[in-house]
């Protein structure tokens, strides 16, 4: 069967047009899509052609992974189940992540509709969930498990780099769980959309000035450093501030510099964690927050268009001509 589909054709250039997906099985899902949310730092990098899987950078003997359908969540209706699902109906309004494309250099993909998904990977959105927000919940899920993996305290301070997305909802996760949040970033209109708690600050700075602003606003140490961004640099700036047997959460995409000195981290007994992809579990929790508005996305999203402009949103977050942060598809009539 056919399907349409965004495509990222060569390094730097996506079309939408025509794929082929294969026929449906019996624990598949064909699912209409509604909306697709675009993950603008791993996405971007896979249409660069900077990695070749996951979070394996590409190498120059590693073969351009073009054609491929860039993306990984979208929310839509579900058109036809296969025999062995028994937990769905036509008509549902679910959440999913990957599908099945063919003729590609990858075999799934997520910006496409209709699409052939697994069982596995589709989710029924509960009711009251607002399917705009839950179409970026692969991203956010990223976010809560970064805020939910180390041990902290009420009152514990908490230092997030990065103020894209998954920054965002990290220290939303952090704040959830009572810590006390700077969130550090570039952007001033980005760091502008974080709500602040009493203790919480959101301050733009680079490297060099890390240091003083993080001494001055925890003068008692750091018990969590996450790193969204994957700054090795800013994360060992860091590492003298923090307490003793404090954490360190790294979920940025360092390419080929991802290297850090574990004796910098022996010193204060540092635990490190790095968390990456997804599960149901995590989903479903994550799909709950946002229900309850534990997570909040909406006044991230930036910029939304409909998925025949797909080409022109993706030139938007490779070329970064204007501000951008969250970035919805609009799937409706395709």
């Amino acid at each position: 069967m056919q399907a349409k589909a965004l495509v990222a054709v060569e390094p730097w250039k996506t079309a939408f047009q025509t794929v082929d997906v294969p026929d449906p099985g019996p624990e598949d899902v064909v699912i209409r899509l509604t909306y697709s949310w675009i993950s603008n730092g791993t996405e971007g990098s896979f249409v660069r052609g900077e990695r070749i899987a996951g979070d394996t950078p590409r190498t120059e003997t590693d073969p351009l992974p073009f054609p491929h359908v860039p993306g990984y969540q979208k929310v839509g209706i579900v058109e036809r189940i296969g025999e062995g699902v028994t937990d769905l109906a036509v008509g549902d309004v679910v959440f999913a992540t990957v599908s099945h494309v063919g003729g590609m250099f990858y075999a799934n993909g997520g910006h496409v509709s209709p699409a052939v998904t697994a069982r596995s990977q589709v989710y029924r959105l509960p009711s009251g969930a607002d399917p705009v927000l839950a179409s970026g919940l692969v991203l956010t899920q990223v976010g809560y498990n970064i805020g939910a993996c180390p041990q902290l305290s009420p009152g514990d301070a908490a230092v997030v780099l990065g103020d894209g997305l998954v920054g965002h909802w990290s220290a939303q996760t952090l704040q959830q769980r009572g810590a006390r949040v700077l969130l550090v970033g570039r952007h001033e209109d980005r760091l502008q959309r974080f709500v602040c708690r009493d203790g919480d600050r959101a301050v733009r700075a680079n490297v060099e000035e890390l240091d003083p602003l993080v001494r001055e606003w925890a003068p008692q140490g750091i018990q969590v450093l996450a790193d969204t961004v994957g700054s090795i640099a800013s994360v060992e700036a860091l590492l003298p501030q923090m307490r003793h047997f404090g954490q360190v959460v790294s979920a940025g995409f360092h390419g080929p510099n991802g290297r850090i000195d574990i004796q910098k981290l022996r010193a204060k007994e540092l635990t490190l964690y790095a968390p990456a992809g997804w599960n149901r579990s995590r989903l479903e929790t994550t799909l709950a927050w946002l229900t309850e508005g534990r997570l909040t996305t909406g006044h991230l999203i930036t910029h939304r268009f409909p998925a025949t402009r797909a080409a022109e949103a993706f030139d938007l977050i490779l070329q970064r001509r204007e501000s951008v942060l969250g970035v919805i598809l609009e799937w409706e009539g395709v």
